[in-house]
């Protein structure tokens, strides 16, 4: 099944297209009020680890050692992960994230991680 994912920055409106809205993040993005993020959850435990998020620092010089070190912390945690599967099967699901680097971020490995699993 192709799964309707989309990442997208949770600064930026809302929009009736979003579908089913996620906070991928462990922490609550900073000057946001929950009214605002307009979310429908928020998954914290799908984010990565505290120590590979503060080792990672959104360095894309370390984006190439980030991404299989996340993607293994994801097939460990099976419970989050298919979650978010059975939410994405019902209808779009955007995953938000809060990160200022659109190209390297934790939203941008699980969006690729959840397509790829049937």
């Amino acid at each position: 099944m192709k799964r309707d994912i989309e990442i997208k920055r949770v600064y930026d409106p809302a929009d009736k297209n979003d579908g089913t809205r996620v906070l991928v993040d462990r922490l609550w993005p900073r000057g946001l009020s929950r009214a605002d993020a307009k979310l429908d959850a928020w998954v914290k435990d799908i984010a990565p680890s505290a120590e590979l998020r503060k080792w990672f620092g959104h360095d894309p010089e370390r984006w190439a050692e980030f991404v299989p070190l996340y993607e293994a912390e994801l097939r460990a945690n099976k419970e989050a992960v298919r979650a978010l599967l059975e939410l994405a099967g019902k209808k779009r699901l955007t995953l938000l994230y809060a990160a200022h680097d659109g190209d390297h971020n934790n939203a941008v490995v699980l969006s690729g991680f959840l397509k790829k699993l049937h």
